[in-house]
């Protein structure tokens, strides 16, 4: 099991119609709490981190973090790049040793999205590194990253995509938005149904922090295999140390606090791989 790449895990998820949890994380304390909650649930699971997480410690300290913490698991886990914006830090990620990669060219008009997209996954084709890409506009903000003009995934525009670039999964956007939503987010499932019928490869959920639980499974059912989380694992870990806090103010030792929010993310990690539908699958 232990340090994967993410391409078989998805696979599989297409195939028996399931979903992968990929969970953001942003130090230590969180990689174990995912990796914990993965064991408990056998399950397997992709952790990323975005691009300004990796500006905080480096690729090479979240790639170690992992790394040794996935080697020691039972259950298959997979790094990957989230959000990568641009073709040297895909490279530099890839070097590094991710097991997995995001090129992000949603913002680039579609042929300049196609011509990122297909030159990342030529590379990293050569070392056998599967290789996400978006298609489309999520909304929302995640990190330093913003958009505040969605568009929807096109569905014939998704098969020229896919054919053109050869990437192994597609981020589509089918309503959802990275970051808080102030109400209740209205995805169209039907254009997901459309794209799925078109488009063989894995499909990726992302912005799916405050989804309700029902809307996402929904979107599994009609041919989601991936499912992104951030947001509410931000959440929960730092919820976690407040509470702590609030009861000893007077606490000094960081193992203390951050154990506290550790809790809080394998509880909503365990919660969010039972809505993938991905327990027992490792």
């Amino acid at each position: 099991m232990s340090f994967v790449t993410s391409e078989e895990m998805m696979r599989k998820a297409d195939r028996e119609g399931y979903a992968i949890g990929a969970f953001n994380v942003e130090n230590m304390e969180m990689v174990m709490a995912v990796i914990r909650a993965c064991e408990e649930a056998h399950a397997p699971a992709i952790l990323q981190t975005t691009p300004s997480t990796v500006k905080y410690a480096g690729l090479d300290m979240y790639h170690a973090n992992v790394a040794c913490a996935a080697k020691k698991a039972s259950v298959p886990i997979a790094l990957h790049l989230d959000h990568g914006n641009s073709f040297e830090l895909a490279m530099q990620a890839l070097h590094v040793g991710y097991s997995s990669i995001m090129i992000d060219g949603s913002k680039l008009v579609l042929e300049e999205n196609i011509a990122l997209s297909k030159r990342v996954a030529d590379a990293c084709r050569a070392c056998n590194i599967p290789v996400e890409a978006e298609l489309g506009k999520v909304g929302g903000k995640e990190d330093d990253m913003s958009c505040d003009d969605p568009g929807y995934t096109d569905p014939d525009d998704a098969v020229r995509f896919v054919n053109e670039t050869s990437v192994t999964s597609l981020a589509v956007a089918i309503g959802t938005a990275h970051g808080i939503y102030k109400g209740e987010p209205k995805l169209d499932v039907e254009r997901l149904s459309q794209i799925r019928k078109v488009v063989s490869i894995p499909l990726v959920l992302h912005g799916a922090s405050g989804v309700p639980d029902d809307a996402v499974r929904e979107c599994i059912r009609r041919g989601i295999s991936k499912v992104n989380f951030a947001t509410e694992l931000r959440i929960a870990f730092s919820d976690g140390i407040k509470e702590y806090l609030k009861g000893d103010p007077d606490v000094f030792d960081p193992k203390k606090y951050c154990a506290a929010g550790s809790e809080r993310v394998t509880a909503l990690v365990k919660e969010k791989l039972e809505v993938c539908g991905c327990v027992g699958k490792a």
